[in-house]
C-alpha cells in the first residue's frame, strides 16, 4: 500500500474499474449518482456525497478472510461479529483505503464509508445518505418494501433509515439469527426517534 495518495477522480474510476468485479463497480457508480440526488434534496455538498458514494465499497475486491488479515496488520479494530461475518469489515477497510491509496482526508467521507453497512445512532448528514443510497440505488430489486423507501428516501430520510433497518433486521434474523449489537443499536435509535416524532 503507498504511503501518501492525492484524490483524483479519473484516476480513482481506473482503479475501481480494476479492482472490483463489473457488477461491484456498477453498483459503485449507482450509489455514487443516488447519493448526489440525495445531497441536492438535502442540500449538501454534491462533491463530498459523490465521492463517498464511488468509494463506498472499495475494499470489496479482497476476499473476506483476506479483509480480517488486513485489518489486523494495520491495527482497526475487528469486533467478534465481524469475526464471524468478516465480509463486514470492507467498510472500515474501505475508509482506510480511501485515506492511503484515494487520498481521502475529509473525516465526514471517511465517517460515511465506515457506517454505510451498519450505520450508527445519530448519524451525521452524509453518513444517511451514503447508507440509504447504498440501499436504494437502481439497480437493487430485491428488497422488500423498496418502492416505499425509496419515496421515504426524498421526503424524510431518518423515516427511510428506519424503514431500511426495520426490513433489514428481519432479514438478517431469519436467514442469520444474529443482527450484531451495532447494527440493533442504530435500530433502536431510529426506531425511538420515529416514536418520538409521531408523538
Amino acid at each position: 500500500m503507498s504511503n501518501k495518495a492525492v484524490f483524483n477522480e479519473e484516476l480513482a474510476h481506473e482503479m475501481l474499474e480494476k479492482a472490483l468485479v463489473s457488477k461491484r463497480y456498477r453498483h459503485s457508480i449507482n450509489v455514487m449518482q443516488t447519493a448526489v440526488c440525495l445531497a441536492m434534496r438535502y442540500e449538501y455538498s454534491l462533491e463530498e456525497a459523490k465521492i463517498a458514494g464511488l468509494l463506498h465499497d472499495c475494499a470489496r475486491c479482497f476476499p473476506s478472510s483476506q479483509q480480517i488479515s488486513l485489518c489486523e496488520e494495520v491495527q482497526i479494530p475487528i469486533n467478534e461479529y465481524e469475526r464471524e461475518y468478516p465480509h463486514m469489515l470492507h467498510a472500515k477497510l474501505g475508509a482506510y483505503l480511501a485515506r492511503k491509496e484515494y487520498g481521502i482526508e475529509t473525516k465526514e467521507i471517511l465517517n460515511a464509508i465506515v457506517f454505510h453497512t451498519v450505520g450508527r445512532p445519530n448519524m451525521e448528514m452524509l453518513e444517511k445518505i451514503i447508507f440509504v443510497a447504498d440501499y436504494i440505488e437502481p439497480d437493487r430489486d430485491q428488497a422488500p418494501n423498496l418502492k416505499g423507501i425509496r419515496k421515504c428516501a426524498f421526503t424524510d430520510i431518518d423515516k427511510a433509515i428506519y424503514l431500511i433497518l426495520k426490513d433489514t433486521i428481519s432479514y438478517l434474523t431469519k436467514e442469520k439469527g444474529d443482527v450484531g449489537a451495532e447494527f440493533l443499536a442504530t435500530y433502536e435509535f431510529y426506531e425511538k426517534l420515529q416514536k418520538n416524532s409521531i408523538l
